[in-house]
């Protein structure tokens, strides 16, 4: 039977590496009905935190990653890695060094066959010997690493390619164990667009934080998923369900995969617009609601335009929020847009895009246009978004100017920015009051 594992350390948060190697594994073992293992590899108590330790749990469970075994603890392990290094010791395959045991490595060559580049030869004539019990008591990471796959019986060890290097050392000790080793396969390193290994410059950050801005967790498994590996049809858009039938490791690369943040957001857009409006109205509700989100550089302020009162407000009106999040359901890429959309709606002030207000609120003759505008809409009633569109389309005809001469500066004045929605349904929502108190501000100003 296949039996993966994933084995991270709580020294830190779940990177997008560390997830894709999570998420190969998982997808193995669901291909193949095998089963996949968590293994927390916390060996460096100093380095250690209960803190990391939660957050991977809880981020594997957000993308839908559960595991069959475990999670295994290394540092309640350390009796077991002890008894195995003085076993090596008594057949004189392991010596003293100090408090310290270490590994005698063969002088040998070591030919590994791995599932992704084919066969590896490494001379281990060129390497130091091993160190499997450090002097503090401790186990070191490969010894540590061989002992827990074997007793795990592991049958399939996917991982990074930086861990190439290991391998022989590992195979060694395997030999050493009188244990057949697991199959081996290395999967390529994610690259920013510079071809250097993934930086935070161009997407490394923690799962953490792309659940703050507004991806979901079927976005970022899709598109993990095609890092590295490819289903054959240059199909990118796939659901869960469908990448498991289609995984395998015969279809993963041998190069690097360059990681690309405009396509996870066109993957995550996509995911979106998948959802049914109930769905979407779920979720855009529960992210409006969640403190911890990261807002675009001169968007509305969030913190303010979601205060808690304004919340609590629009929980008696799930009516409107509905007519909101079906207006934006197939404008935005992630929740975080949809968020700030809403802070716009929401907020009594409106922040304002420079060159927006260059472009469309400096031009002659705007300020006469707009206060002609705000006297009709004003006055009228009921203020539906067919009365708008009727009164607005009357204006332009009155006026003799261009459709765009009016619902350019219109749409600036009300939502600050040059771009949403259509303008007469983006009026209709936000109410009169707001719109005419927002056209006042801007003639005010202008």
């Amino acid at each position: 039977m296949v039996r993966v594992r994933f084995a991270p350390s709580p020294t830190g948060y779940l990177h997008i590496g560390s997830v894709r190697t999570a998420l190969f594994n998982w997808l193995y073992a669901r291909s193949q009905g095998g089963v996949f293992i968590l293994r927390i590899e916390d060996t460096d108590q100093k380095r250690s935190s209960d803190v990391y330790m939660q957050e991977i749990l809880t981020d594997l469970k957000w993308l839908g990653l559960n595991w069959d075994e475990g999670p295994y603890f290394q540092a309640k392990r350390f009796d077991v890695y002890k008894a195995c290094a003085q076993n090596l010791l008594e057949k004189g395959l392991a010596y003293k060094d100090g408090e310290a045991i270490i590994f005698k490595i063969p002088d040998e060559k070591i030919k590994i066959y791995d599932l992704v580049h084919g066969e590896i030869e490494v001379d281990n004539t060129l390497i130091d010997d091993l160190v499997l019990m450090k002097s503090d008591g401790s186990p070191a990471y490969n010894f540590a690493c061989v002992v827990d796959d074997i007793e795990m019986r592991i049958s399939h060890v996917i991982r990074g390619d930086d861990h190439v290097s290991n391998t022989n050392k590992q195979v060694a000790l395997y030999s050493a164990l009188g244990v057949k080793p697991p199959k081996f396969a290395h999967i390529p390193l994610i690259l920013g667009p510079d071809k250097a290994p993934l930086s935070k410059r161009f997407g490394a950050v923690s799962i953490t934080d792309y659940r703050s801005m507004g991806y979901l967790p079927q976005a970022i498994v899709n598109y993990l998923s095609l890092l590295g590996w490819s289903p054959g049809d240059n199909k990118e858009f796939m659901s869960v369900s469908e990448i498991v039938k289609r995984f395998s490791l015969k279809r993963i690369n041998k190069t690097g995969a360059e990681f690309n943040q405009d396509k996870l957001r066109w993957i995550n857009g996509e995911h979106i617009r998948k959802l049914s409006l109930d769905e979407f109205v779920k979720i855009g509700m529960e992210f409006i609601h969640s403190p911890a989100t990261e807002t675009k550089a001169g968007s509305v302020s969030i913190s303010q335009a979601c205060r808690p009162e304004k919340l609590v407000k629009l929980e008696c009106d799930e009516k409107w929020f509905r007519r909101f999040a079906e207006l934006y359901h197939y404008r935005v890429k992630t929740l975080v847009e949809f968020k700030e959309e809403f802070g716009i709606f929401m907020s009594d002030e409106v922040q304002y895009n420079e060159e927006a207000v260059e472009k469309f609120l400096k031009k002659d003759k705007v300020s006469s246009i707009l206060s002609i505008t705000r006297e009709r809409l004003e006055k009228l009633d009921p203020f539906t978004q067919e009365n708008i569109e009727k009164e607005s389309r009357a204006l332009i005809k009155e006026l003799k100017i261009e459709s765009a001469d009016l619902i350019h500066p219109l749409r600036v004045a009300v939502t600050g920015k040059a771009v949403s929605a259509g303008v007469f349904e983006v009026l209709a929502l936000l109410g009169k009051d707001r719109v005419v108190t927002r056209l006042e501000r801007v003639l005010t100003q202008t």
